[in-house]
């Protein structure tokens, strides 16, 4: 990036990416919790994997040449909300929403922006759960909220996003309308299959319900008894 801004800047753009690389860290680290929690309460993890980046800085020059601005870090920081991002991949659209619900619950962490892909998909026919949240980052003598962009996803859902954006990087973002055309269609096939999987999932867990006399899971998470809770935060004294 030093070769993009102004010399002065470089220093400024090193604290930036400080801030930016601990933000996912942050949340990375909520996450592995969150999930090793669910797999401890229900014996499944909602999670498949999570990949995080920091934007190359091409992608980063193209973007604030597409908003007329000039490349500074004060206007990086300003205008672009996924200098750091973190994208869940899940294997059920029902994980989606419980990932998003449970990332709300942090209280250290802002909710910013929501956009919602799925239940309004993109012309293209892209979906995912888009999320810009802040978290707080405790430097030495400061503390700065800083946000990343969180994408959630089925498998389905971002194997479709990886192929679509490899064809039309072939077509430098001008794809033909028969293919475009085509690649809605996928679209429309991947959709219909995470409905037909989570189906299958649902019917899994009404069978165990039926099969055992009770619940497989329960939404209501609590694995620690409010008896102990104290007692993780507090130091004893002879």
């Amino acid at each position: 990036m030093q070769q993009l801004l102004y010399y002065d800047e470089e220093e400024e753009w090193s604290k930036a990416l400080l801030l930016y690389n601990a933000a996912l860290k942050e949340i990375s680290t909520k996450l592995e919790i969150l999930n090793n929690e669910f797999k401890l309460a229900h014996q499944y993890n909602p999670i498949e994997h999570i990949t995080s980046r920091l934007k190359s800085a091409e992608s980063i020059a193209r973007k604030m040449r597409i908003k007329q601005k000039e490349l500074t870090v004060e206007n990086i920081v300003r205008y672009i909300n996924d200098v750091a991002g973190i994208r869940i991949i899940c294997s059920f659209t029902s994980d989606i929403y419980r990932i998003a619900a449970a990332i709300t619950k942090q209280n250290d962490v802002t909710v910013l922006k929501v956009k919602d892909y799925i239940a309004v998909p993109k012309s293209n026919g892209y979906t995912s759960y888009h999320m810009i949240v802040s978290v707080p980052i405790f430097l030495s003598n400061d503390v700065v909220n800083t946000k990343v962009e969180i994408q959630i996803r089925t498998i389905a859902m971002d194997f479709w996003a990886s192929l679509e954006h490899k064809i039309y990087y072939k077509f430098e973002g001008k794809a033909p309308e028969g293919i475009r055309e085509e690649l809605r269609q996928c679209a429309d096939i991947i959709s219909f299959l995470d409905k037909k999987m989570l189906s299958i999932n649902e019917s899994v867990k009404n069978y165990h319900q039926d099969f055992n006399g009770g619940p497989v899971i329960n939404d209501d998470i609590n694995c620690i008894p409010n008896s102990l809770k104290p007692l993780y935060g507090s130091v004893h004294t002879d």
